[in-house]
């Protein structure tokens, strides 16, 4: 089987706002580049520009003035939609519900006047890539919402686009699908090698599927950053309590401790601060003897979730901590613990965070 390996275009967006009819600010200027191969995606909030800045690279919207979108170094910006060689795949999928499986994927091929036979080959080999074989001959209300969402996206890519933009496709699908196809989603993608632009508020999405993620914000990029690097660095408590769960800490700092309720924790090489906002992953807080441990508190709540324990840890700080517990220990409300917290999983932010 043969797949498009490394097909895909470098696109650039520089210096892209969006200021609509009305005065809304849908997007402040952002400069942006996007490897050749890369998937990208486009997190955050409901509102927070991710959409605007897919429909402009899309050639839907087009940029405030002085704004520029360049595929492979050529600059775009007044070339329409169709001569642009994107593929979309949207959350509604708009499929034509009047064609076949293999007609729909064919639709783009066929108005390109791609010769019959080598249509035929190219919605084979889409049919099996995307694991719907046998359903070529079937209508589109016969398809169940995971079928359909292989179709539109075996439909998009049938053209060999040097993009593809994918804006929330798997949302409206229910939770263990959704989960299931993310994970399907990230193999073809992997396998056509294309430039992907993904736009998505789940970050269990952008999180598996990224190569690099920009998180957005009130219209503005927050952070752009590998999965790793958004996680375990924020630059912001708004990404720090945006991207997995997330302990933010304020408090005094004496000598590179935090000076808590509970005991003094090291932050390392910050022994200079007065006070310190940090964060610190659930993951990281290790429960221990509450005898010799630098911190300790009250066990307030106990959630058992199969592969791990979530703990809720009052008079440790000034809030509540949440720990993420090995499934073996057994913790009960009103019990004392010590926390383990290595210096270097405490994360500094910024004030203005």
């Amino acid at each position: 089987m043969s797949v498009d390996a490394g097909h895909g275009a470098a696109v650039r967006i520089e210096n892209c706002g969006k200021t609509f009819a009305d005065g809304t600010r849908a997007l402040e200027p952002a400069t942006l580049d996007i490897a050749r191969g890369e998937t990208l995606v486009l997190l955050g909030p409901s509102g927070c520009g991710k959409t605007t800045m897919l429909r402009i690279i899309a050639g839907i919207e087009t940029p405030d003035t002085g704004g520029r979108v360049l595929f492979d170094g050529k600059d775009v910006t007044g070339v329409a939609i169709e001569r642009r060689n994107v593929g979309m795949v949207f959350q509604s999928y708009a499929l034509f519900p009047n064609m076949s499986v293999a007609d729909n994927i064919g639709y783009g091929l066929k108005i390109r006047r791609v010769p019959r036979e080598a249509r035929a080959a190219r919605i084979a080999e889409l049919v099996e890539l995307t694991n719907i074989t046998g359903l070529e001959n079937r209508r589109i209300d016969q398809l169940s919402g995971g079928q359909r969402q292989r179709v539109a996206l075996a439909r998009a890519v049938a053209i060999r686009p040097g993009i593809l933009l994918l804006d929330e496709p798997l949302t409206a699908l229910d939770a263990a699908l959704r989960d299931r196809l993310r994970g399907e989603l990230n193999r073809l993608l992997r396998a056509l090698g294309i430039t992907a632009i993904y736009v998505t508020h789940d970050q269990a999405e952008a999180m598996e599927l990224g190569d690099r993620i920009v998180v957005m914000r009130k219209g503005a990029i927050a952070q752009i950053g590998s999965p790793r690097d958004i996680y375990f660095t924020p630059n912001s408590r708004f990404v720090a309590e945006f991207i997995g769960a997330a302990n933010i800490v304020e408090a005094p700092v004496d000598n590179g401790h935090l000076m808590l309720p509970g005991g003094r924790q090291p932050i390392g090489g910050a022994a200079s601060l007065a006070a310190a906002i940090a964060m610190i992953r659930p993951e990281t807080i290790g429960i221990v003897d509450s005898g010799n441990a630098p911190l300790s508190g009250t066990v307030e709540s106990v959630s058992f979730t199969g592969d791990r324990q979530r703990v809720v840890v009052g008079g440790a700080s000034h809030k509540p901590l949440t720990v993420d517990a090995p499934n073996t220990i057994e913790l009960k409300a009103g019990q004392r613990v010590g926390l383990s917290i290595a210096p270097e999983a405490v994360r500094l932010l910024p004030a203005e965070g």
